[in-house]
């Protein structure tokens, strides 16, 4: 793969449906915790012992302090100057009748916050909530989420768990259900959603420019989106810390912080016609 950004910039000004990618490295930047590598644990957890079905069904008030914590965090985080200009390119185009879209591996919807519109977040949200009962998904904003965590989820690994009593934890509201409500995301053995994974495909059939932007490439079914669009013929665009699995397969690859590589290859063009 090529660093060459004049010849990226060349391509990206051609563009008619741009498809950005998006893992993890993209919100590393925001100061949001990965929960992945070494150090990356929650108490004495890793998030792939706590983000499973059978976690929480063994232990659901030790996972809801961790989707607490999270929480929490994620509310006094915001977007980065990847995420901005990502936003900002995506407003920018639609009034050329271009459109970008992005797909994210992420949570922590600071693409929501930084005013991203198209967005298919096939993880789901941490501030969504599904009932384990009657399967409504709601949004929810509410800091806690219920008055038990007030104060609870510390990662501390010295911190002993709340045992919160099921009734006590984040409850459905839908009329007569009070169901148990889990946080909606895609948990580890869990398959994806099959309209959001639709909804994905369609985007990268149509796309003739593909960015993956802090993904490691690793995790399923995401891992094989950008190869998929390469093997078409169309230019993909790899900004990361570092190459990854994928990288040979690519035709652009910038390396170093996404904050920092990404807003001049997504500022505005010189042949862009702003009306």
């Amino acid at each position: 793969p090529r660093i060459d950004m004049a010849d990226f910039r060349e391509v990206f000004a051609k563009a008619k449906h741009i498809a950005i990618i998006t893992g993890a490295g993209v919100s590393a930047e925001s100061g949001v915790p990965t929960f992945r590598g070494p150090g990356g644990f929650w108490r004495k957890w890793q998030a792939q012992e706590l983000a499973t079905p059978e976690a929480f069904a063994r232990n659901p008030s030790r996972v809801w302090e961790f989707y607490h914590y999270r929480r929490e965090v994620m509310l006094s985080k915001h977007p980065n100057p990847a995420h901005i200009a990502i936003a900002e390119c995506e407003r920018r185009l639609s009034k050329q009748g271009r459109s970008v879209v992005v797909i994210t591996q992420n949570i922590d919807e600071l693409h929501r916050k930084a005013g991203t519109k198209h967005l298919l977040e096939i993880h789901g949200s941490l501030f969504k909530t599904r009932c384990t009962n009657c399967g409504n998904v709601a949004a929810n904003y509410k800091s806690p989420i219920c008055p038990a965590l007030a104060g609870k989820g510390a990662p501390d690994p010295e911190t002993e768990d709340a045992t919160i009593p099921v009734e006590d934890l984040p409850q459905c509201e839908e009329d007569g259900c009070n169901g148990l409500l889990r946080p909606h995301v895609v948990w580890f053995g869990e398959t994806l959603d099959p309209d959001i994974l639709t909804a994905v495909e369609k985007e990268l059939e149509i796309c003739d420019l593909c960015l993956v932007v802090g993904t490691s490439s690793v995790v399923y079914p995401a891992a094989m989106f950008a190869p998929q669009v390469s093997a078409r013929g169309v230019p993909v665009a790899e900004f990361n810390m570092e190459a990854t699995p994928a990288t040979n397969r690519f035709r652009f690859h910038f390396p170093g912080p996404c904050g920092s590589t990404l807003p001049p290859a997504l500022a505005r063009h010189q042949t862009e016609i702003i009306s």
